[in-house]
């Protein structure tokens, strides 16, 4: 093949290839020409113009992860904290991303530490494990301000680790111990305070439903004499009506008059035999009177059939 011809065929070939260019997709390239910023490519096909426009950047518009190295802080309270974390950000303008600083990466993560020195000095050791979102989200919008000139849009922010000195971390350990047998005491004590009001409350009621128990049994007790003597009166009184009635029957006051008599007698009787002792009565007409009316009726008395 002619010589000429081989030059022909390699200068076509280099101009093709600074000419056309692909980008991929989520990519930005920034196009210079003759030293000047002049477009960023679009993904897909793109033409330059060979030895006047120059491919200067590339850019992944993809969110980035960035590991921040880790450093010492100093807590408010004078205490070493040895921090690292993890950023997330994502270029926004790639034309900001290439002139707004000479190198975007070193300059977030350079801040990043700085804003983390300076929110962790305004807390305390204890403070710091229990804010770690406002940690987080003051970094972010410290970062999110000052990264708006290079391109970069700050998404988030996220602690890894916080690693106190050691010394620091046994007297946490014993102090999370001692608050520990502390809740445990309580807990014992909350129990036996319980067990005690519960033991009250079981007597208190046990000695009313007693009490009630003893109540309920008196007024029974009460209402069942009172149904006994009212049982008593009427069987009483309907003797008396009976006895009454009998009384108003012909012989009836005869009988009456028989049973005292009787009764006189026995009395009499039952006296002379106390105490082996023979009592006489003073007037013993009287004795002999009652006799006398009690043969008498005695007498006059029919006689029952059987």
């Amino acid at each position: 093949m002619d010589p000429i011809a081989l030059v022909i065929l390699f200068i076509a070939v280099v101009f093709i290839a600074r000419s056309l260019k692909v980008v991929p997709q989520q990519h930005a390239w920034v196009v210079e020409r003759l030293g000047k910023y002049h477009a960023v490519l679009a993904p897909g096909l793109n033409f330059l113009v060979p030895f006047v426009d120059r491919l200067a950047y590339q850019h992944t518009l993809k969110e980035i992860a960035l590991d921040v190295p880790s450093q010492i802080c100093i807590t408010r309270d004078n205490t070493q904290l040895q921090v690292d974390g993890i950023l997330y950000f994502q270029v926004t303008d790639p034309r900001l991303a290439s002139y707004g600083s000479s190198n975007y990466v070193i300059a977030i993560t350079q801040l990043a530490q700085t804003t983390l020195r300076s929110v962790i000095g305004k807390m305390e050791l204890d403070k710091t494990f229990e804010e770690r979102e406002a940690i987080n989200a003051s970094v972010v919008n410290a970062l999110d301000e000052a990264a708006l000139n290079w391109g970069v849009k700050v998404l988030r922010y996220e602690i890894k680790d916080l690693t106190p000195p050691k010394e620091i971390l046994h007297a946490m350990q014993q102090q999370i111990t001692a608050e520990r047998e502390k809740r445990a005491l309580i807990a014992a004590s909350e129990g036996r305070k319980q067990e005690q009001i519960n033991i009250a409350t079981g007597e208190r009621e046990s000695f009313i439903a007693r009490s009630e128990g003893e109540k309920q049994a008196q007024i029974n007790k009460a209402q069942g004499e009172a149904a006994a003597i009212l049982a008593v009166a009427d069987a009483t009184a309907d003797a008396i009506r009976k006895i009454a009635q009998a009384i108003e029957q012909p012989g009836g006051s005869q009988a009456v008059q028989l049973k005292v008599a009787e009764k006189a007698v026995e009395a009499y009787a039952q006296l002379a035999q106390k105490n082996n002792t023979m009592i006489v009565p003073g007037n013993m007409s009287e004795v002999s009177g009652l006799i006398g009316t009690a043969m008498a009726l005695m007498k006059n008395t029919p006689p029952t059939s059987r």
